[in-house]
């Protein structure tokens, strides 16, 4: 048999969780399936001990009931009063002891779902953090649809999955009309299976649990429910069906791809019940962890009120009241939100806004937006323009807009920090020279500020920006700073801008704008910019952009709750001593054998794949390196993507110290693995 765990929780306490738990697992045995329970707190009462011997178990009560108080009290207050610290690890260690040895333990939370343990952690918390699908136990008669529906309906919100409902009843009464009617309800309106019903007991007995409960109850559908998905026909389904992006298909199609079920924290996970640490935030998007009930609450909110109505005419609520946060968080320069959905879009409007504003006021020549080498702006035309990697953008040649690419060093996988930076204020002194002549032609320069992502995670040396955004001013040519990838914490600011007091005419926001959970763009201009729009309507001057789905409500709901946590939370502020911790611990892959430069700004990480350090050798793009070291990393559970033959780490914001850290091994032990010993 599949070893397996259910959470019994209950609608409120007193429900009769344990003596269920009792009935469940004596159901069980009776089928000869080895059976272990665990109570995690109790506070008074002998429940736990109960447990134990009748069902006949031998394990430590340490085991069963690894934390207990004598008062009766919710637990956050009885374990408070006795000084007794919680240990969450302690308790996963402990069910893991138990899984060992049993096929299925049961584990009973302590009253219901949203019962505090300690500060800031409910049981519901704990279901979640030991992985456990849920079972209900609710009473029978008047009142309990309201309160067992509650309850499903809250499981569900924070990802648990409900296996069924039993019903209890704790004392002698009569059946009437609810205790008929009542479990057929909750079926129909939770969409739940019913387990059953436990009829009064006097007193508990091994041989009266099985006299009147055997085959009443239906066991089996505790675990059909849901069953673990058939990974191998997802994966062929995949290679049927789907086109993923960035992707040669040749070699997918030669691979077991991993398939994400689930996620929570800063861990997905997959169809086989492994959990990763995603470490890339799902292509740079998370922020606060997956799953964050704020988040999830926030949208589920917005579903009941409206999905979507269009900003062509109208107005709604939420893409509002962001416009107004996002500009109060934004560098002072900016006033006014242009939405879309993803960054490409972001800058696709950016450049749209820059090139027109020049012709709405009468200056048509000014018409070339300048980027810059090895940078990325997306993967629309237009944004593809103004791409300055060859790889990306290259076949497109005879679609795209002509731009000026400037030329900028690349810093060398072998370090020579100084030498990059020098040549880097050379090349924009060069630039100045440029505009000085060109400035009534140029338009605007587009930037990712302070770290150029798709590059390699190459860093701008301190000062560039700066230097950069006095020659746009001087120079009367607009800056837009696309803060796609560097925004939202990135960089250890809120946007990367700040750390250079820099103020952009443009502001191109994405990715973590809604922490990762919907598609949502933002643009933003200065007043000026935003006044040379502002014309009689027969002039045509309008800005004719837009999407269907141009601030969306759900996505922007999202996004509200996204920056109400990085502000209740300390976000930023509780992100710097991790900023320290992994800048420390990449120290320990410098001595790595083919680990080149490491750049690194705040939570954006670039690691360099060499051949030979000594002889300045590195690998050919073709060997994919980058490729195998990120395949071999999921060994050690955790999920990163190369560019090239660079590795990246990009974790979530809300990551903890210890899991950085097994970032940072796993990585060390696939680069070993690949580069050093090249069987695995």
């Amino acid at each position: 048999m599949i070893k397996r765990s259910i959470f019994i929780t209950g609608t409120d306490t007193g429900v009769g969780k344990t003596f269920a738990t009792c009935a469940l697992a004596t159901l069980f045995q009776e089928r000869g399936v080895k059976v272990g329970v665990m109570k995690p707190f109790q506070c008074a009462g002998s429940d736990a001990f109960d447990l134990k011997n009748n069902l006949g178990l031998d394990d430590a009560m340490e085991s069963i009931n690894p934390y207990f108080a004598s008062e009766p009290l919710s637990p956050h207050i009885a374990f408070r009063r006795e000084k007794i610290k919680i240990s969450i690890e302690y308790i996963k260690d402990c069910l893991a002891r138990l899984q060992k040895k049993y096929d299925v333990v049961l584990v009973e939370g302590a009253g219901g779902l949203l019962v505090p343990i300690k500060e800031r952690y409910l049981m519901i918390d704990l279901a979640r953090d030991l992985d456990l699908d849920v079972v209900i136990v609710a009473r029978l008669g008047l009142g309990t649809i309201n309160h067992t529906l509650l309850t499903i309906e809250q499981a569900r919100s924070r990802g648990l999955s409900v296996r069924g409902v039993i019903f209890n009843e704790p004392t002698l009464s009569k059946r009437k009309i609810p205790e008929k009617t009542n479990p057929l309800a909750i079926r129909k309106y939770g969409s739940v299976n019913i387990l059953g019903t436990i009829p009064y007991f006097k007193d508990i007995s091994r041989q009266k649990i099985l006299k009147r409960l055997k085959g009443n109850i239906a066991l089996d559908k505790i675990f059909q429910q849901e069953e673990r998905l058939n990974t191998q026909k997802l994966v062929r389904d995949d290679k049927t069906y789907l086109w993923h992006p960035f992707t040669q298909m040749k070699d997918w199609l030669a691979q077991e791809p991993l398939v994400v079920e689930a996620a929570r924290e800063c861990y997905l996970k997959s169809t086989e019940g492994r959990w990763y640490i995603d470490g890339v935030s799902s292509l740079w998007v998370n922020v606060h962890g997956h799953c964050h009930p704020k988040i999830n609450g926030a949208i589920a909110r917005q579903a009941q009120k409206v999905a979507h109505s269009t900003l062509l005419g109208l107005a709604n609520v939420p893409s509002i009241e962001l416009a107004r946060r996002l500009v109060a968080i934004a560098p002072k320069s900016l006033t006014k939100v242009f939405y879309s959905d993803s960054g490409s879009t972001a800058v696709e409007i950016a450049v749209k806004i820059a090139y027109q504003y020049w012709q709405n006021i009468g200056k048509k020549k000014k018409k070339m937006i300048v980027h810059f080498a090895h940078s990325y702006h997306g993967d629309t035309l237009g944004s593809v323009s103004v791409g300055g990697i060859d790889l990306f953008h290259k076949v497109y040649h005879d679609l795209i807009f002509q731009a000026v690419q400037w030329p900028t060093p690349f810093p060398s996988a072998f370090g020579a920090a100084k030498d990059f930076s020098r040549s880097f204020f050379i090349s924009l002194r060069k630039l100045e020279q440029y505009l000085k002549k060109e400035h009534h032609r140029t338009a605007a320069v587009i930037v990712e500020p302070l770290v150029q992502g798709a590059a390699g995670m190459v860093v701008w040396p301190q000062g560039a920006l700066k230097k950069l955004s006095d020659l746009c001013r001087a120079y009367d040519v607009l800056l837009i700073a696309d803060e796609v990838a560097t925004g939202f914490g990135r960089t250890g600011t809120m946007f990367a801008c700040e750390q250079e007091k820099v103020c952009p005419d443009i502001l191109c926001l994405a990715k973590g704008l809604t922490a990762g959970y919907l598609p949502l763009a933002a643009t933003l201009t200065s007043e000026r910019i935003y006044q040379g729009f502002l014309f009689d309507y027969k002039e045509q001057k309008t800005f004719f952009h837009g999407h269907t789905y141009t601030g969306n409500p759900l996505a922007c709901a999202a996004a509200l709750a996204n920056l109400e946590i990085f502000a209740k939370e300390k976000t930023i502020q509780k992100l710097q001593p991790k900023i320290k911790f992994l800048t420390k611990e990449l120290r320990s892959l410098k001595n790595l054998l083919h680990v080149g430069n490491i750049r690194q700004k705040g939570f954006m990480v670039g690691i360099d794949l060499v051949k030979d350090k000594a002889r300045h050798l590195e690998y050919h793009w073709e060997e994919k390196m980058g490729v195998k070291v990120c395949a071999r990393v999921r060994h050690y559970g955790v999920i990163l993507r190369p560019l090239g033959n660079t590795i990246v780490l990009m974790p979530p914001l809300a990551i903890s110290k210890q899991d950085l850290k097994k970032i940072i091994v796993a990585t060390a032990r696939a680069i070993r693995d690949v580069t050093e010993y090249a069987s695995f």
